[in-house]
């Protein structure tokens, strides 16, 4: 057969014989001599999709990313030619589109490095607006994004989504944490207090374990609390400080830094509310919190026993 179609390519047999070649080429494993077969159909009938599709399996079977993309790029390209001709069966084109579809977004997807990833899914997202596997670009291209080292770029998406109501807990942790970073205040409390509105509810991902998944939450609502905490604590709203304060305190204790100041500014926020009414409990809070927050090596810790030290003083407490 195969010196039959080498002899007699232009043979009205030629291309029937290189369709069995390219069956019995994938049945016995020889993947790129199937796909060398289906090529030698498609460059004479590019429309044929039975072909088309069997070339992509055979470049799947390869697991050759590049021969991947540009087979189900050219199922693709054949599907969408014959997607309203009624010489077609339209079921099966339309099987093949959703199969050469998936392909090349899993492909993308999976790619490395991160940089060849972000490249395929930003030209998936380019070229296949209309697929059912777009919206799933925006995570994968934010985790690339990060991944290769552009972050003005995984930030600027990360806002694009929290705008369009349609972020993901990892977007807004990553788009409050930047801004808390930048020292931009408003955006820091917006941002976190959409994730403890959206975060609580949320699911565990496909393939995280639940416990995995909790221990996550936990510290990303920590934080959150953590952040409007001391915001509130700076712009003096004390009864608002100390609510995120309290709540924060038992989820970021894995955090040195984070925990010393939650500590420092409950001791702050304590006093001021105790001080104001005379709140003996409060007062007594606030020297507990300073003297924790003492206990702990940071920036934070002389000022946290000095000041301990000052409110037993000053109201005479143990």
């Amino acid at each position: 057969m195969e010196s039959f179609v080498d002899k007699y390519p232009k043979h009205p047999s030629a291309t029937w014989i290189l369709a069995e070649l390219q069956t019995i080429y994938l049945k016995s494993g020889k993947f790129d001599l199937a796909i060398t077969a289906g090529d030698r159909i498609l460059a004479a009938d590019p429309d044929d999709l039975a072909i088309a599709q069997e070339n992509l399996r055979a470049a799947e079977a390869t697991k050759d990313p590049t021969k991947i993309r540009r087979a189900a790029n050219v199922a693709l390209t054949a599907a969408t030619r014959l997607r309203q001709s009624p010489q077609e069966d339209q079921s099966f084109v339309k099987q093949v589109e959703t199969y050469a579809d998936y392909t090349l977004y899993n492909v993308a997807s999976s790619a490395t490095p991160a940089s060849q990833r972000m490249q395929w899914l930003e030209e998936f997202a380019r070229e296949r607006p209309q697929s059912p596997y777009t919206p799933r670009i925006r995570p994968d291209l934010f985790a690339a994004y990060q991944q290769a080292g552009h972050h003005a770029r995984a930030l600027q998406l990360a806002e694009e989504e929290i705008k369009a109501g349609t972020s993901s807990p990892d977007m807004l942790f990553y788009a409050v944490t930047k801004a808390h970073e930048k020292r931009d205040k408003a955006k820091a409390a917006l941002y976190a207090k959409r994730l403890l509105e959206t975060l609580p509810a949320t699911p565990a991902p496909q393939g995280v374990a639940e416990a995995d998944w909790a221990r996550s939450k936990q510290l990303k609502l920590g934080i959150a609390r953590w952040m409007l905490g001391v915001l509130a604590s700076q712009e003096q709203r004390w009864p608002d400080a100390d609510l995120h304060l309290r709540a924060a305190l038992p989820l970021v204790g894995q955090n040195k830094d984070i925990h010393a100041e939650t500590l420092y500014h409950l001791g702050l926020v304590n006093y001021k509310l105790g001080e104001a009414k005379q709140d003996t409990k409060r007062l007594a809070d606030a020297v507990r919190f300073n003297q924790l927050c003492g206990g702990i090596v940071s920036t934070f810790q002389s000022q946290a026993k000095q000041n301990a030290a000052s409110i037993r003083s000053q109201y005479h407490l143990q």
